[in-house]
Order: C-alpha cells, then sequence, then structure tokens
C-alpha cells in the first residue's frame, strides 16, 4: 500500500477515535494516548499527524461537517419542491449517521470550544452560515420575506435539540426531533401539499 494510503487511513482512524473517545467520556477530557491508543497507533503519530489534542478535534469536526455536507446534498438530490429539500435538510441533521450519541456529544464540546478557540469559533461560524444559507435558498419561494427568520428559527431548533440531546435532560429520538421542526414548518408554511411526482419521505 502507498504511504499517501497509509497516511490517510491512519488519520481516519484517529478521527473515528476522537469520536468514539469524546463520546465515551463526554467531553474534551481525553488524551492524545487515549484517542491513538483506541486508533491502534502510537501518540507520537497522532502528535505527527495532527499536533494537538485541539487540531485533531478540529479535525474531526471538519470530517462530520464534510459527511453531514454530502448527506444533505445526496437526500436533496431529485426533489422537485422547495419544502420537500428544506425537509430532507432537517431529516438529514436528524440521521443515524448525523444524531449518533458520540457525535451528538462531540458537537456539544464543539460548542463549548469554540467559546474561546478562535479557530473552532470560525469553523462554527462557517457551518452555521452554509446550514442557514441552505435553508434561505429553499424557503425563499415558499416563505417571501418571512424567510430569513424561518431558517434562523430552523438552525435554532435544531441546535437546541442537539443540546438537549447531549446534556440528555430530555430523551429525544431522530423521528421526535424531526418532527417537533416540521411541525413548526408545517405551521408558518402550511402543510407540505401531496407531490405525484416525488414519493419521497
Amino acid at each position: 500500500m502507498k504511504r499517501a494510503n497509509v497516511q490517510a487511513l491512519r488519520k481516519s482512524a484517529l478521527i473515528a477515535a476522537t469520536i468514539d473517545q469524546i463520546g465515551a467520556t463526554g467531553s474534551l477530557e481525553v488524551t492524545v494516548s487515549q484517542i491513538a491508543r483506541k486508533a491502534g497507533v502510537s501518540s507520537a503519530l497522532a502528535h505527527h499527524y495532527f499536533g494537538s489534542k485541539d487540531q485533531l478535534f478540529l479535525a474531526a469536526m471538519r470530517a462530520i461537517l464534510s459527511d453531514f455536507g454530502a448527506e444533505v446534498r445526496a437526500e436533496c438530490a431529485g426533489l422537485e419542491t422547495p419544502r420537500r429539500r428544506v425537509d430532507a435538510i432537517v431529516r438529514t441533521c436528524f440521521s443515524p449517521g448525523n444524531f449518533r450519541p458520540e457525535v451528538v456529544a462531540s458537537w456539544l464540546n464543539f460548542y463549548v470550544l469554540a467559546q474561546t478557540s478562535r479557530e473552532a469559533h470560525r469553523l462554527l461560524r462557517v457551518y452555521q452560515r452554509r446550514l442557514h444559507s441552505n435553508l434561505l435558498a429553499e424557503l425563499r419561494p415558499v416563505a417571501d420575506v418571512r424567510a430569513p427568520q424561518i431558517a434562523q428559527t430552523v438552525g435554532a431548533l435544531i441546535d437546541g435539540l442537539y443540546i438537549r440531546q447531549a446534556l440528555r435532560n430530555e430523551s429525544l429520538d431522530a423521528a421526535a426531533s424531526i418532527g417537533l421542526v416540521t411541525d413548526y414548518l408545517d405551521g408558518v408554511l402550511g402543510a407540505k401539499p401531496q407531490d405525484s411526482k416525488d414519493h419521497r419521505p
């Protein structure tokens, strides 16, 4: 196997191990050694690839965001109405890959780190702007001047549901979380019409 491929596999293993370890502890109070052990590599190699635990965590969040973006694009492909594309974005936020406990725990710690880390804050703002922009593009045709406020509220609802799930103040499964957001959308936009050309849920 080529060296570049080996390096990519090791980095991917370290990123996956970072997410798993944060999920197991619920915090960033894990060491690079623990993460490296989980990934099956040396801590020296982990430091060589990423430099520090914060950089390793930020790499993990970039991977989470990249996977989320790819899933949104796949879910929206072929959907013919703006409302169905909005619903697809919401569903993706709570999909099995994005709403699993270790990813939710990573998000909570990402919010916290963004308060003190300029780089984490910048990455969080990129995600927030991208989500808002995607929602806004689909909401404008159906909500007109109300679209920015509705997009902002949907983003806040998603963040709030992630925080509640991470803190476990309430046990909310994915279907219930999706239902809360889509019920809000039904209230402000009107229940979505049945589209005979598009039978996806």
